[in-house]
This record gives structure tokens, sequence and C-alpha cells, in this order.
């Protein structure tokens, strides 16, 4: 940014090392289940899921009224239809989904707040009147500004009625999904039939989760899963004449082998260390499947002069690749950038797939060029997607909530704590505007042609280094380096790749004479005359002494 710009600038928050996973979910099929087997599943999932939505129903009716002595109460109905186990599992789920509502809750209240800021402030400017970049400005025609007012009335009364809601704890869930939910009123849009849709509906509205506890046996004593494979399953006291073993469990036929981390999960279970296991049914797949997951505490992360000593790769995000750029531990841009593209449409899986895709490249190339850290902005795009902030500019909402960010971030850190690689998240305040203008043009190449998103890549580099984004510092007085020294920002004679490779002042010298077809004069002196290209470096040429009369 200019430094004659009149606007005020947002303060830079310093770079971070991010935290690593704090926890681990692996999954493998259950093959070979007999009909019997499947039978059982689907019976315990749909009892253990009425009392879920029973329960559920009650924790939303206390509301912020909710006490050790209600939850008490609620475990203790549970147990007597269940299982002590069970009772905490389902328990801990309505807790954990009523928290989850509440969240959801305050982050749509925000989102109101800020519509309604927005709409009553620009239908209080002039039509017509053009806002800046910090701004929106008026509306175009009264039209639009008759049609936004009766937005902002429908905005306040949606405000209204969730913050009433907030106040008296009231929260609205629906188990399942509200989207499988609305599914139900759309099924030909959805391509379904009832009896499929109804299918789905139950599938997911069944419970057959539970947490682990160390100290017992095999690190569960609800849902058990031995080292040979072996999963076992604790049923409820309506339910224990379907027992095949001792202690009212049920033996699945399938064994279970865990393809990834299976050996992390293995010496968990040897030494009785909790993990909590959920089974579920894929409808589309008609499949069964359990998840194994742990938590383990965060470890302390590495120090940012020792992630950033041999150098760091910055990663710019946008919505459909990845920009990245290694830059050495002086700043400087190394090699060439690399892109990494992905494809975020189709369905979910295959969208989480193309990010898993890209960021194993980029992992692979960051072990590649031998540096501890990959440096990616702080992005957070919740307040800026909304229709009220930027009008009409349709193309640009998408921009923005098609980037992957907060799906982008999860997988970066779990997918780097596997292969010891740091990542430093940056404040991504003017990274491409001030890329784009001190480095977007210096990085040119005759065979290369540096983009804005490449710069910015460098920015976001430079800055998790502690560098300015700007290359170069303004030169010393009257330009004369012998005198007040060289620039302050300016890497090592030594350093490799600082620089694109120059010709010699000889080349250029020859490729004068071609042109012209003179000589290049000299300036005669009475003395010897010394020439200096400040652009070579070649430094100091002694030209051959001057013959006069």
């Amino acid at each position: 940014m200019a430094e004659t710009s009149n606007k005020q600038l947002r303060t830079i928050a310093p770079p971070f090392v991010a935290l690593g996973p704090s926890g681990v979910s692996i999954r493998d099929r259950l093959k070979n289940l007999t009909p019997q087997d499947e039978e059982v599943l689907r019976l315990v999932g749909a009892h253990l899921g009425s009392l879920a939505s029973k329960d559920l129903k009650a924790r939303c009716a206390d509301g912020l009224e909710h006490s050790t002595t209600t939850w008490a109460g609620r475990k203790r109905d549970l147990t007597a239809v269940s299982s002590s186990r069970w009772a905490g599992s389902i328990t801990k789920a309505t807790h954990d989904q009523w928290a989850l509502a509440r969240r959801g809750q305050a982050a749509h209240l925000q989102s109101l707040e800020a519509g309604v800021k927005t709409v009553a402030h620009r239908l209080s400017l002039p039509i017509g009147e053009k806002g800046s970049k910090r701004a929106p400005g008026g509306y175009r025609s009264k039209g639009e500004w008759f049609h936004k007012r009766r937005r902002l009335h429908l905005l306040e009364g949606r405000l209204a009625e969730v913050r009433a809601d907030r106040e008296a704890g009231i929260v609205h869930v629906a188990r399942g999904g509200r989207k499988l939910l609305n599914t139900r009123h759309n099924l030909d849009a959805a391509r379904l039939t009832e009896p499929e849709w109804r299918q789905k509906w139950q599938a997911a509205r069944w419970l057959l989760s539970a947490d682990g506890e160390s100290g017992k046996r095999f690190g569960n004593e609800t849902i058990r899963i031995t080292p040979e494979g072996e999963v076992s399953i604790k049923l409820p006291a309506p339910l224990a004449d379907l027992a095949n073993a001792k202690h009212g469990r049920y033996t699945l036929a399938a064994k279970v082998s865990f393809p990834h981390r299976g050996t992390e999960s293995a010496d968990r279970v040897q030494a009785n260390r909790a993990v909590a296991y959920r089974i579920h049914y894929d409808v589309a797949r008609q499949r069964w499947y359990v998840d194994a997951s742990w938590t383990f505490p965060i470890v302390a992360t590495v120090s940012m002069q020792t992630a950033l000593a041999q150098g760091v790769i910055g990663v710019d995000t946008n919505a459909d690749h990845l920009a990245a750029w290694r830059l050495d531990p002086h700043g400087n841009p190394v090699g060439q950038p690399r892109r990494f593209f992905y494809d975020l449409s189709g369905t979910a899986d295959h969208r989480d797939a193309q990010v898993r895709h890209a960021l194993s490249r980029l992992l692979n190339w960051a072990k590649t060029c031998g540096v501890a850290a990959i440096t990616v902005e702080d992005l957070d795009f919740a307040d800026s997607k909304t229709r009220e902030k930027h009008g009409r500019k349709r193309r640009l909402r998408q921009l923005i909530s098609g980037m992957p960010t907060g799906k982008l971030r999860a997988r970066l850190t779990s997918m780097a704590d596997a292969t010891g690689i740091a990542i430093i998240a940056v404040d991504p305040a003017y990274t491409s505007m001030w890329g784009a203008q001190h480095l977007q043009k210096p990085m040119h190449a005759p065979t290369r042609k540096t983009s804005r998103h490449d710069a910015a890549s460098i920015a976001i580099g430079r800055r998790a280094q502690g560098h300015p984004i700007r290359r170069r510092t303004a030169p010393p007085r009257n330009d004369q380096s012998d005198r007040y020294g060289h620039r302050t920002v300016q890497a090592r004679p030594e350093t490799l790749g600082r620089e694109e490779t120059r010709r010699p002042v000889t080349d250029r010298a020859h490729d004068a004479r071609a042109r012209t077809g003179t000589t290049p004069r000299t300036r005669a002196t009475s003395a010897s005359t010394t020439v200096r290209d400040a652009r070579s470096d070649q430094g100091w040429v002694q030209d051959s002494p001057l013959l006069t009369d």
C-alpha cells in the first residue's frame, strides 16, 4: 500500500503456529454380516434412537433451567430401559446436539444483526449514491429501494424472533438433520421415492454410538472390539433375549481390521485405553460401517524460529486452486511457483476428496523441498457472504462461499501433523493487494508471467517470516551506497536463487554496438576512466588509459 494513502489500515495480527489435531477418527466396513446380525443392529439402533429423541425433547424443554439434578433424573429414567452406559452415551449425545444448536443460533443471530445494519445503512443514503471500499452505497433505483425496505421489515421480524428464542433458551433441533427433513417435501427434486426417503430418515435417527472408558476391558464396555477384530455389543434390557454371548452381549460375525492407523488403534485396545465407537448404515451403498475415535493431549508446537529455519512455503487459497511459492530464510522466492487445483463441484464426498488430493500434493512437494513449515491465511468468511453486504455481486458471493476455508484448514492441520510439517497462520489483511502492488511485476520473467495469486503467496510467506511485503526499502541518500551502505532489506550475494539470472555487462555492450553500429563512448578525463553498471553483478570495470597529446 502506498505510504501517501489516507485510508487508515487496521492492525496486522502477528503470525502463529497452528495447533495440531486433538483426536483421531478411523473407519472400516463391517463385512460378512449375517441377516440376523443386520436385524439385531436395526432393532438396537431404532430402540436407542427412540430413547435419544425423547431425551432431546426433554433437554430442549429444560432450556436454560438445566442442572445436574435434571440430568441425573433423565439418565436414571433411561437406565431402566437400556443400561447405565447406554444412558450415559445418550445423554452426552443430547447435550452435544443441544450445544451445537445453541452455537448455530448465536451465529444466525449475528448474521441477522449484520444484515439489518447493512440494509438500514443503505436505505438511509440517497438513491444512486456510490459506496466506498469500506461501506456500500445507496440503492440504484426506487424499485430496489422499495423491495429492500420490505426486506428490512422481514429481517427485523426474524431478528426479534431469534433473539427472543435465545433469551428464553429455546432451540430448534431435528434429529436426522433438517436438510433431510426438508427433502421430504421435495422428493421429485431429490429423485427419491417416499419409501427410499423413509429408509434414509430412519437410518439417520438410529443411535449406535458409545464413548470409551479408560481402565475397562479393551477401552469400551458397551461396543467392544478385540485386538483380533471381534465386534460385540451390550444389548439394552428390552432386547436382552437376542444375546448370543455371555452377560447379555451380541457378537457379530464380521471381523474389523482398520487399514489406517490400525497399529495405533490396536495398541490402545491392548492397553485398555478409551476408544469410542459408532456403528452406522449407509443407505445408498447398503453397507454397515464402524468408526473408532479417540483423543490425545495436544503437544507443544514447535517454535516459530525452528519452523522457519529452512525457509517456508507460502500458500494463497482460492476458489479452485492453491497458489504456492517456496521462500528461502531471507524471504526471497526460490524456483518456480506451483499450483494445486481442485474441483468443488458434485457431491460432498467428491469435494472432500478433491481437497485431500490437493493437500497431499502440497505436502509431498513441501517434503521434497526440505522446508519445515507451510504458511496459510487465517481466513474466515462468516461475515462476508451475505447478499446484504455485497448487493448484486452474486458472482463475488458465490466465489467467497466456494472457498473451502474451514474444511481446508482442518484437513491441512491434521494431514501436516502426520508428516511433521508445521502450519503457520497469518493475518490475511492486504496480502493480495500489497502482493500485486510490490511483487507481481518484479517477479515477471521472460518465460513466466506472475499472477496476482502467485504474488499473494509470496506476501503470505514473507509476513510469516517477519519481513515486510515490499522486497526493498528506499535507496540511500543521494543513491550513494558506498557512502551510506546498501539497502537493508536484501539477500546476501551468496544466497542461491535470490534473483533471476542476468546477462553479463559485455553481452549488453555487444548488443548495443550491434544495434547502433558504433562503439559506446567513454568520458575523457586526464586520468583513467571508471565505468560502473548499476544493474550488473560484475562490479567495477576498468577501461584502458586514454592517450592525449
